[in-house]
């Protein structure tokens, strides 16, 4: 194993620790303080390359491949939608996101822009 590849891992472990905490700090936290605790930035998700497409259903949204992304950058943006059980019903997205993000399926993350409050 290289030193890139040792960094690389440690790093992703770490994050996976981060989430596991924030996780059950959202579980414990009270009603009123689970709006203060800290999302991951949407720039997480903003490095991934995105591909356009169109749903009967849903209407726009885009698609990130694992195969088309840097694996490292696509495994974290992934942990953090299943660690926080990220579903097409219970999608992803913290304060001043332009998008909500979640998983479906095998190696794809999902995006779609959130609509203004209010509407």
């Amino acid at each position: 194993m290289s030193q890139i590849d040792f960094y690389v891992k440690m790093r992703d472990a770490a994050c996976m620790m981060k989430d596991a905490c924030e996780e059950q700090l959202e579980k414990l936290a009270p009603s009123g303080v689970k709006e203060t605790l800290a999302s991951v930035k949407e720039e997480t998700f903003n490095i991934l390359k995105w591909d356009p497409q169109e749903g009967a259903k849903i209407g726009a949204y885009d698609v990130a491949y694992k195969a088309t992304n840097l694996l490292d950058k696509w495994n974290q943006a992934h942990n953090v939608l299943r660690q926080n059980n990220a579903v097409i019903n219970a999608r992803y997205h913290g304060e001043g996101y332009v998008c909500a993000y979640w998983v479906y399926g095998e190696d794809k993350i999902y995006r779609q822009k959130l609509k203004p409050k209010g509407t």
